[in-house]
């Protein structure tokens, strides 16, 4: 069975880092695209970074752009997003994703469960 596994969420101050890791197993991933989601309370889950198939092509939202880095180990079935100058606003669950269409939320094809990360002032 397919899953994707989050770790590294937390507890840090404004201006801290954290590194969230996703493991992917029951199948490989080599050929889906990966990404990150994050869902603030009362809030709609939004994409935050992405990264194609290669580790090629990466992409970020506007508000994480300079501060987070995607990155993916296809050895390793992992990916990873490493978080720089955190902000409370970046208070959320974080979610990993693996599509082999596109990133809108309906027509990603697997989810993990999330990952906590908590961003105090």
């Amino acid at each position: 069975q397919a899953q994707l596994v989050e770790s590294g969420g937390g507890l840090v101050q404004a201006g801290g880092s954290l590194r969230l890791s996703c493991a992917a197993s029951g199948r490989t991933f080599r050929r889906y695209a990966m990404g990150w989601f994050r869902q603030a309370p009362g809030k709609e889950r939004e994409i935050v970074a992405s990264i194609n198939w290669s580790g090629v092509s990466t992409g970020y939202a506007d508000s994480v752009k300079g501060r987070f880095t995607i990155s993916r180990d296809t050895a390793k079935n992992t990916v990873y997003l490493q978080m720089n100058s955190l902000k409370p606003e970046d208070t959320a669950v974080y979610y990993c994703a693996a599509t082999s269409n596109s990133f809108r939320v309906g027509e990603v094809d697997y989810w993990g469960k999330g990952t906590l990360v908590t961003v105090s002032s």
